[in-house]
């Protein structure tokens, strides 16, 4: 028998597609972790957090044949946690109950929402999915261009190169 616990990530997400749920349970256990420590730095509330990452998962295993085999699965797994996230965020109340009972927005929660839906968002979105890809590795998730270039499965050079476009063309969207 296979120990599937030696597989890569591409291997198993291709399981996964096939509904191999023992490759989902060893996706989980390797991406879980890092997904809730990364979340939990966007948002204050653990159980919004903790709801974002269950919602991820339940996305890969119904979305794993859609995967491409481009780039890092972890990227793929990063993108769909985020905009879980962020779902959940839209959807949070916001000054509905009195004061003391009131939902804290943290900063950083208004700056992801703000970067979905405001002027920057739409700067964004009109970038090429290769350079708002490095933008977010590197601006939004506070990567390093080495960590993103791994992530991303590029260079550190491509990285760098990528963000020097991006950031030009940012800068024309935006003026």
């Amino acid at each position: 028998m296979d120990d599937k616990t030696a597989w890569s990530d591409a291997r198993l997400l291709t399981a996964v597609a096939d509904g191999d749920r023992r490759a989902l349970e060893i996706v989980y256990g390797r991406h879980a972790p890092w997904l809730v420590l990364r979340l939990g730095r966007r948002c204050a509330d653990p159980a919004v957090v903790d709801e974002a990452v269950q919602d991820t998962f339940v996305a890969v295993w119904r979305t794993a044949g859609k995967w491409t085999g481009k780039g890092d699965p972890a990227a793929w797994i990063w993108g769909i946690g985020i905009r879980r996230l962020l779902d959940l965020l839209r959807r949070r109340p916001v000054a509905v109950a009195p004061a003391y009972e009131q939902v804290m927005v943290s900063a950083e929660e208004q700056v992801l929402l703000g970067v979905e839906y405001g002027d920057l968002g739409r700067a964004l979105g009109a970038l090429s999915p290769e350079l708002r890809a490095v933008v977010q590795a590197t601006v939004l998730d506070g990567l390093t261009t080495r960590e993103a270039g791994k992530l991303l499965g590029i260079p550190t050079g491509t990285v760098k190169t990528r963000m020097m476009r991006a950031k030009a063309l940012l800068r024309e969207e935006l003026a």
